[in-house]
């Protein structure tokens, strides 16, 4: 960690005296990587936050955006940040429980009743509260960027509990989530988004857990003859800055970002609920994967066996954080 933070002193220290000999009308220069293709609603953000940004502060702001990890890669986007090299990103919320523990309340299993709730949950003080709960790390969350509920998937139909005892699910690097197949008696396995098509062909993994839009887009469908419309977590993103970075803005300019990010934010969320519903329909009409739909009660049973990675993480997150969340279902 003192490595990084001497080399990110360093790398502060040339872009300053860069800045001095930079043209005083030269714009400023914002570059937002992120590792998902343009037509993906985070893809159409961040083009549409430079649209913006560019027309309502010509001149004054540049933004560059790289997507498809074309500018760092998923492993090293978040050093890129602190040292200054990008300004902006937008990983899954999964990615912070390193910098706030706080964070992995999104990952907790059948926390939310549906994305009504998340949305009041991340517009509430607790939730706003998140996005600078990493300031003294040099991270300044933005934005929350919806990706969707997740729904699982298997090659066996998953109504109960029981049915996912002793199948191998891909999960994302992330503690909560692995516990939370461990609680069904399942076994997790790290995995890449970009290895889980061919890791259930072949299978190394038996199931997963994502969203209809990510399903259709890698064509798991293809290679998975069940899933389960669960809406158990949720995949979300946090536009994020460097903290050193976005404070040194001028006050105006500043304002002007934050408003642009609030408006695609809304455009970004939209497109997100909709790409989902689009997917399962379109999942569904290549009829080769049957589409199970859980009863109230199998899904409280699904819940009740999951309840308990809340308390094993209760501490890290906080009981009233999660009470907070809990609230945010009662509408």
């Amino acid at each position: 960690m003192f490595k990084l933070t001497a080399k990110a002193l360093a790398c502060a220290a040339i872009l300053s005296c860069a800045g001095l000999v930079q043209a005083a009308d030269e714009p400023i220069l914002i570059k937002f990587a992120h590792v998902v293709a343009d037509n993906t609603p985070k893809g159409q953000g961040a083009l549409l936050f430079k649209k913006l940004a560019e027309e309502r502060l010509p001149g004054r702001v540049k933004v560059e955006v790289y997507p498809n990890s074309s500018l760092f890669g998923d492993g090293k986007e978040m050093e890129a940040l602190l040292l200054g090299d990008v300004q902006m990103l937008a990983p899954s919320l999964a990615k912070f429980e390193q910098y706030a523990k706080p964070v992995q309340i999104f990952d907790l299993p059948f926390l939310f009743d549906n994305m009504e709730a998340v949305d009041r949950f991340q517009a509430s003080p607790e939730g706003r509260g998140l996005l600078t709960s990493m300031e003294d790390k040099n991270i300044t969350g933005l934005a929350y960027w919806h990706n969707g509920l997740k729904v699982m998937s298997a090659n066996k139909p998953l109504r109960d509990p029981a049915d996912a005892r002793g199948l191998k699910f891909r999960v994302q690097a992330s503690a909560v989530l692995e516990e939370q197949f461990k609680a069904v008696r399942a076994n997790p396995r790290k995995m890449s988004f970009a290895e889980v098509y061919q890791g259930l062909q072949t299978g190394v993994v038996n199931g997963t857990e994502n969203t209809w839009s990510n399903y259709f887009s890698q064509k798991v469908h293809e290679v998975q003859k069940y899933m389960t419309e669960s809406d158990h977590g949720l995949i979300d993103y946090m536009v994020i800055t460097n903290t050193k970075f976005w404070k040194g803005l001028p006050d105006d300019v500043r304002g002007e970002l934050e408003t642009i990010m609030a408006e695609v934010s809304v455009e970004v969320n939209k497109q997100a609920d909709e790409l989902n519903r689009t997917a399962k329909e379109d999942i569904a009409k290549a009829g080769t994967t049957e589409i199970i739909e859980l009863t109230p009660q199998q899904r409280a049973e699904w819940r009740e066996a999951m309840r308990p990675v809340w308390q094993k993480f209760e501490k890290e997150i906080g009981a009233e954080l999660i009470q907070a969340a809990e609230k945010s279902n009662q509408g």
